[in-house]
């Protein structure tokens, strides 16, 4: 399928605007806004506590834990369901076992997500935090990640792409450096249904955190946590509830296995089943095919942008090496100015930072074209 000429936008109900920020959070297929529609009246007919909705809301889980495990190639019992990239990274800060001799190792401090970095520093005063230097674009050096690990290491946290620049972290060779010496966290946040297929058993991480409100075009409050399954006997969940435990001799708790071992409480059903029919969607064009086209759009809005006077572009410039994210200021600019102005003609952009510089975050996915791509280079010139 030629998914690069191919304009599938009227599937995404946009009101006419140009929308970029799908490093945010990404427009929704229509099939997908129908089908939380037809859950949400099908859940209410057969009685939202009852047996038949048991079984009804047991299918939607088991389906998007499938589909979710086909485009990561892991075990349906390794996806749980949580409701951000945030709560998988917490799940792990907080559920790991440290003594005081005890480091981690992390990626740039502020140059890194707040997601990725807030819940590591919050461990700062019981473990030490060893933090890589960074150099052009936010890469490290592996060398230096050989040099940090030591006999006290209990994890190396990075995300798989940066959300500032769009580089693409070497994350299968990290993984075989670090093998099974030092358990392996990403954030995948920025990569899943953005750069093509996914396989964490080549990655070799432990575990992997990642929303589907972003690249997969799902909705808000869907989120996606991969365990290894042998990994999860070194999380101590955060919470208990009925569905994760169960009591025994009146008074002695015992978690469950995967995936329930995670998850208290209900779900974002709906939720679930947005997010299935808009994996379902993208499957439909393959993920390949969906990042040749993202890498086509990029490559054409990064070209075109050079061409601006007194454009400073950020990231690096083989597309093998980032995503679709294309990161940019016009000297003598206000990013913020710039992003406000373009919003008001139905232009969305995203102002974002590296580390303390604010920049301009243009992140195109499948659904755009190569004329809304030209469009918003010729209103950027009329600035």
């Amino acid at each position: 399928m030629n998914l690069v000429s191919k304009d599938i936008s009227s599937d995404f109900p946009n009101s006419g605007k140009i929308y970029l920020n799908n490093a945010s959070v990404s427009l929704m297929p229509s099939q997908s806004i129908e089908a939380m529609k037809e859950f949400l009246i099908s859940y209410n007919s057969i009685g939202p506590d009852s047996k038949d909705s048991e079984t009804f809301v047991t299918e939607k889980i088991r389906n998007v834990r499938k589909i979710i495990a086909k485009i990561i190639s892991c075990q349906p019992d390794e996806v749980v369901l949580t409701q951000s990239t945030t709560d998988g990274i917490n799940i792990v800060a907080n559920g790991l076992s440290f003594d005081a001799s005890s480091n981690i190792i992390i990626r740039g401090m502020t140059h890194e997500h707040h997601s990725n970095f807030y819940p590591w520093i919050k461990l700062k005063e019981k473990i030490s935090i060893k933090s890589l230097p960074i150099y052009k674009n936010g890469f490290f050096k592996l060398d230096d990640l050989e040099s940090y690990i030591d006999a006290n290491t209990k994890l190396v946290s990075l995300s798989h792409a940066l959300y500032n620049t769009g580089s693409i972290l070497p994350v299968e060779e990290i993984g075989n450096i670090l093998q099974d010496r030092v358990p392996f966290f990403i954030d995948s946040a920025q990569t899943v249904g953005c750069i093509g297929d996914i396989d964490v058993s080549k990655i070799k991480c432990n575990f992997m955190s990642f929303n589907g409100s972003k690249w997969l075009c799902g909705p808000m409050g869907t989120g996606l946590f991969y365990c290894n399954r042998k990994s999860s006997e070194l999380l101590e969940p955060m919470t208990i509830g009925g569905e994760s435990a169960i009591i025994y001799d009146d008074t002695n708790l015992a978690f469950k296995e995967l995936p329930d071992k995670f998850q208290t409480g209900f779900r974002n059903y709906v939720g679930i089943v947005g997010l299935e029919s808009s994996v379902k969607y993208l499957l439909n064009f393959g993920l390949k095919n969906i990042h040749k086209k993202n890498q086509y759009l990029s490559k054409l809005f990064r070209e075109e942008i050079s061409k601006i006077p007194n454009v400073i572009l950020y990231g690096p410039e083989d597309p093998n090496d980032r995503t679709s994210i294309v990161s940019f200021n016009i000297d003598g600019f206000d990013s913020q100015e710039i992003v406000d102005k373009l919003e008001k003609q139905n232009i969305i952009l995203a102002v974002r930072e590296i580390m303390e510089k604010k920049i301009i975050r243009a992140s195109p996915h499948f659904f755009n074209t190569e004329y809304e791509m030209l469009q918003v280079i010729d209103a950027i010139k009329k600035l």
